[in-house]
């Protein structure tokens, strides 16, 4: 099978279910924005310390997650292929919670604003974390177009602050200490 497919060619792209949409529409945005916080993530574990094989073990379930996300994202309700996916539910951002309130106890308290960055798996953690916020975005900006399912918003949001929590548990762990945002002086 040949990676490329050549039906891309003129801007326009495929979502679950066949129908056809150009590649700038708000859906393929947010589910190819997902996809980046992915690969983010993959990063993240690519930098990580063999030592943490928790934190490897809970960023591959996000991976899997976000697959399923993106799945998701790129099926409209109602389509030919929706009764072969897992649309993400309460129970899936319920156990993002969970993972934050556990690796929580364990990151410094938070006083106030950081500056991203640290151990270079906490870094790309935090980048990952922007880009999930930006897929957050564009979430919103399709949800007010087309109707979508509304927990892949929830799941969104939690799965930033989940990302902050771990990249401050990586630098506590790895012996960063944070920079906090100093206010600048007025004149």
């Amino acid at each position: 099978m040949k990676i490329y497919t050549k039906t891309g060619d003129q801007g326009e792209t495929g979502l679950y279910g066949a129908e056809r949409v150009g590649k700038d529409h708000p859906r393929v945005e947010v589910y190819g924005t997902v996809d980046e916080a992915n690969s983010a993530i993959g990063l993240a574990r690519a930098l990580l310390p063999p030592a943490h094989s928790d934190l490897q073990a809970d960023l591959e379930y996000l991976q899997n997650a976000l697959f399923d996300l993106g799945a998701d994202l790129a099926t409209r309700e109602g389509g030919p292929y929706e009764r072969n996916l897992a649309r993400i539910d309460a129970k899936d951002v319920q156990h993002l919670e969970a993972l934050i309130d556990r690796y929580q106890e364990e990151a410094p308290r938070f006083t106030g604003f950081i500056h991203p960055g640290g151990h270079p798996a906490a870094a790309a953690l935090h980048l990952a974390r922007t880009i999930a916020r930006r897929a957050e975005r564009c979430l919103v900006a399709l949800m007010r177009q087309e109707k979508v399912n509304p927990e892949a918003l929830r799941y969104l949001n939690r799965l930033s602050d989940l990302l902050f929590t771990l990249a401050r548990v990586v630098n506590q762990r790895e012996g960063y200490s944070e920079e906090g945002w100093r206010v600048k002086k007025r004149r």
